[in-house]
């Protein structure tokens, strides 16, 4: 680190007064640059804006949906310390590893990718539309129309349903069922000869 003696500071005078420019001292002769200070440049005129790529976003996988396919070639491939193969051939394995395996996605992302993500848009919208234009909207037609349909179930049920049911109960309830050991007691003497 540097230190810098009291010789070389200088004292500034800040005046409040509303001046647009402040006028300074040159600074000391070890903070002055040694390079000629550029004369401003005029501002050039805008210019139309050309169309540029997209920029692809640095995270495609912000919430982490794929994280178990994060494979390095030391989750695949390991040799123990002592029977190795020569360097080489460890090298050119793992160079191998990770190109096939980067290349084979590529590829495979070219081909299948946008068929599949229009599939899934596809899909996605078909689900939504019916979501939005028909089960939301049985939902709560459901809802407005159930308790008017309640009511009338309610009373189709109090006058025709309910007096059978009390008919009918009234004339099975004369209805006796009385059981004797009487043929049991015979049925096993039967089978004991």
């Amino acid at each position: 680190m540097m230190m810098v003696s009291d010789d070389s500071l200088v004292e500034c005078k800040i005046d409040d007064s509303d001046e647009e420019q402040i006028n300074a001292p040159p600074p000391p002769p070890e903070f002055a640059s040694k390079a000629s200070t550029p004369a401003p440049t005029p501002p050039t005129p805008p210019t139309t804006p050309t169309t540029a790529a997209p920029i692809p976003p640095v995270n495609r996988d912000p919430n982490g949906i794929n994280q178990h396919l994060k494979v390095e070639v030391s989750d695949v491939l390991a040799e123990p310390a002592t029977p190795h193969t020569m360097d080489g051939v460890w090298i050119y394995s793992v160079v191998g590893f990770e190109r096939t395996r980067i290349w084979t996605y590529r590829c495979l992302s070219l081909l299948f990718a946008v068929p599949f993500a229009l599939l899934c848009g596809i899909l996605l919208a078909i689900l939504a539309c019916l979501r939005v234009w028909f089960l939301v909207p049985c939902l709560q037609l459901s809802h407005t129309f159930l308790p008017c349909l309640r009511s009338l179930c309610m009373c189709a049920v109090n006058v025709l349903i309910s007096p059978f049911c009390m008919s009918f109960a009234l004339c099975c309830s004369q209805i006796a069922i009385s059981l004797s050991n009487k043929g049991l007691n015979q049925m096993r003497d039967d089978n004991t000869v």
